[in-house]
């Protein structure tokens, strides 16, 4: 399986509740592939799967897989604190039809490199279905190294990583690794630019529930080699992903949705809704934006 393109890890909707809004939830996903976007993240962390009790995932990922119908990549999070952990909701993912997983190193535990690269393995020989792995150490608080990276390219079933460290001198050290069959994918909203630039194809990104028709572009004008696109797209956008990256990020993507036009609901504990202060200038700067 290859990665690539615009993959958007989908925002939640609750309802005022605090119910998952299944209605709100169909609309995001039509307002994203009519966008163009070519998959889709369910139960990633833009989307709150850490406030979910297990009915809730199961119900949020069926939802998903039947409303995506074939349209786009289907892709579910499968992060946990333990291995085992990860390879039931592989297990779980797999029943469902969903086509790739991403996966972080399990979070709280803070594994050593020779941990790490066994617990991908074994999610990846046990589950037997494409893994994205995910590097954001300022979640998981630990970092898959580039020698584990390497090491874990060459397994079957891992097919990429997503880069989120905000490291863009390592993110230029593996996107000029010559890999086989294994792609560095952009998981730093603020540099996409950056990654399209040095080769990178695919991007998997929160701001991208709001801003889907300008991450489209930016990869499209990327595989047709104009640049002047990918830079002048990325210009005006730059200014309100840096604020949505600076703080706050789950509520002002459901915000940027809401701007748009697309339900987007409430946020669920324990993160809370934004001051108006905070609220007004993100919207200032997306109004800009667009």
């Amino acid at each position: 399986m290859k990665v690539e393109g615009i993959i958007v890890p989908v925002i939640t909707p609750f309802n005022a509740n605090d119910e998952v809004d299944y209605a709100a939830l169909a609309a995001v996903l039509e307002h994203l592939i009519a966008a163009g976007v070519h998959g889709i993240v369910a139960c990633g962390s833009t989307g709150e799967y850490y406030t979910f009790n297990d009915e809730e995932r199961q119900k949020v990922l069926a939802f998903v897989a039947e409303k995506v119908q074939g349209r786009a990549l289907l892709v579910a999070g499968v992060n946990d604190t333990y291995t085992a952990g990860s390879l039931k909701k592989v297990e779980q993912a797999k029943a469902l039809g969903y086509q790739a997983v991403m996966l972080a190193p399990p979070i709280y535990c803070l594994p050593n490199q020779q941990e790490i690269v066994q617990h991908y393995k074994t999610v990846s020989t046990v589950g037997q279905l494409p893994i994205i792995m995910y590097n954001f150490p300022a979640r998981s608080g630990v970092e898959i190294s580039v020698e584990s990276v390497i090491e874990l390219s060459r397994e079957e079933y891992i097919v990429g990583i997503k880069e989120s460290s905000g490291d863009f001198t390592r993110a230029l050290t593996l996107l000029n690794t010559d890999f086989e069959n294994f792609e560095v994918v952009c998981g730093s909203d603020d540099q996409g630019a950056d990654y399209l630039f040095w080769g990178a194809r695919s991007w998997i990104g929160g701001a991208a529930n709001y801003l889907p028709e300008a991450h489209v572009q930016m990869i499209n004008a990327a595989k047709a080699g104009d640049f002047t696109t990918v830079r002048e797209t990325m210009r005006s956008i730059l200014p309100v992903i840096q604020n949505m990256e600076s703080s706050d990020y789950n509520q002002k993507a459901k915000l940027g949705l809401e701007h748009r036009g697309v339900a987007a609901g409430e946020i669920r504990a324990p993160l809370m809704a934004i001051s108006e202060t905070e609220k007004t200038e993100f919207l200032q700067l997306l109004a800009q934006a667009l």
